[in-house]
């Protein structure tokens, strides 16, 4: 580190130094030894400020070398300082300040981000041969009743199932299912899921814990919620009409002497009640189809038979629309199933795509079959518009739909068909081609 300041002064000191000893000894060599004494007492004056001058300036630099190297950074430095003899210290002194602070900050961030998410999380730091804890945030210590300990073998008192589980797969990476038994309560169902790394010389491992109950409770939580405000705004749309329509009457009626003009108002508001309560009763007709699906009845169906009646019923209405309809299968096996609810799934895709090509002036629908894995595949796919991001995740919504016309339970009803069937619904969508695709085990 230069420092010319520092050499300057110290390269001044040292030669007045040598200047007073050398008149020392030449004074005693003129035999003037009372003067030779003053110059030596002088001169040893000034070796002894020069002693102090360097000694404080090294002392300066040890204790802001050490407090860089125990991070801690509550050194103030004198103003002359910051300007002089220790500029460049006084810089990477306030660098390595200010990446400090930026570290500590991020990882206040980091454990914010941590201790607000729902998953139990807790990171193990090796030292040695031991594991210490690093980090264990909030829903884990809610989660599991336990204190934020520093140490593994401590945890290990309050959670030893837990750690059991852990210790016998010697802290590998694995993501599987595990039921351990807290503060003695029934047994409970984790997804556990951990992980490995390494970071300069440091080693963590990560431990993540889902409770599976949870899980579902709050999906099932989210379903009723979406549920319900959709069955409350179909509810709202036709009683909030109904009641007012119902006080017009009731106004009407009331009155001494009915108008013709009020006799109209009259069939106007029973006309809009009954095509309201039509509306309503169609609506909770919808919902009893979805709540009381009945149990498939299941024959061996072949593929092909199968195909051929959907696209038969549906054929008018693909020819209407102008639209391409490519069938790959060709398949001679056959599968069991209940044909009548199945055929209810197809036609609600197949009616679904002709919906999505509305628009396109090239119109292309593709159907096909394959196996893989002892799983049979359907897919129904289209060329249409695709699903908007922003509603991907309420296709099987109950009652959730964007076609004017649509009651909102095609796709969630076909999606409980094929579960029933103990099979699932799926979809993929980009910006060419939408498919849906129905597996069947």
């Amino acid at each position: 580190m230069k420092n010319w300041k520092f050499y300057n002064a110290f390269f001044v000191r040292v030669l007045f130094v040598m200047i007073l000893f050398f008149c020392c000894f030449f004074l005693i060599y003129k035999m003037f030894y009372y003067n030779a004494l003053l110059v030596g007492f002088f001169a040893f004056l000034m070796l002894a400020e020069m002693y102090f001058y360097v000694k404080n300036q090294l002392q300066f630099y040890d204790r802001t070398l050490l407090s860089i190297l125990k991070n801690d950074f509550s050194t103030n430095f004198p103003e002359e300082n910051k300007r002089d003899n220790f500029k460049s210290l006084y810089l990477l002194y306030e660098t390595l300040k200010e990446q400090q602070q930026e570290q500590t900050s991020k990882e206040l961030i980091y454990r914010s981000l941590l201790n607000n998410i729902d998953t139990a999380a807790l990171i193990l730091e090796k030292e040695n041969e031991d594991w210490n804890i690093f980090l264990m945030n909030d829903c884990f210590s809610d989660l599991f009743k336990v204190p934020k300990v520093s140490h593994w073998k401590y945890l290990k008192n309050y959670l030893p199932s837990l750690c059991l589980e852990i210790e016998k797969t010697d802290f590998s990476e694995l993501k599987a299912a595990i039921s351990i038994k807290i503060e003695e309560q029934d047994l409970q169902t984790f997804m556990l899921q951990t992980s490995r790394t390494q970071s300069y010389k440091k080693e963590y491992f990560i431990i993540l814990l889902d409770s599976i109950q949870r899980v579902i409770e709050k999906k099932e939580k989210e379903a009723w919620i979406n549920l319900m405000k959709i069955i409350s705004h179909e509810l709202m749309n036709s009683l909030t009409p109904i009641r007012a329509l119902s006080q017009n009457l009731l106004h009407i009626v009331d009155q001494d002497k009915l108008e013709e003009d009020d006799f109209e108002d009259i069939k106007s508001s029973i006309s809009t009640i009954i095509n309201r309560s039509d509306h309503l009763q169609v609506f909770v007709e919808n919902y009893r189809k979805l709540a009381m699906l009945p149990t498939p009845t299941k024959q061996m169906t072949p593929i092909n038979s199968l195909f051929e009646d959907c696209i038969r019923i549906m054929n008018p209405i693909l020819k209407q629309e102008n639209i391409e309809l490519i069938n790959d299968i060709h398949s001679s096996r056959s599968i069991l199933i209940d044909k009548n609810q199945m055929e209810q799934v197809i036609i609600n895709l197949i009616t679904n795509s002709v919906y999505a090509l509305k628009e396109k002036s090239e119109k292309k629908m593709y159907i096909s079959s394959y196996t893989e894995n002892n799983r049979f595949f359907i897919t129904i796919s289209d060329n249409g518009r695709g699903i908007d991001p922003e509603i991907q995740d309420k296709v099987f919504l109950p009652f959730f739909t964007t076609r004017k016309d649509g009651a909102g339970i095609g796709l969630t009803l076909s999606k409980n068909i094929i579960e029933a069937h103990g099979g699932y619904l799926s979809y993929q969508t980009d910006e060419d081609k939408t498919s849906f695709v129905i597996c069947l085990i």
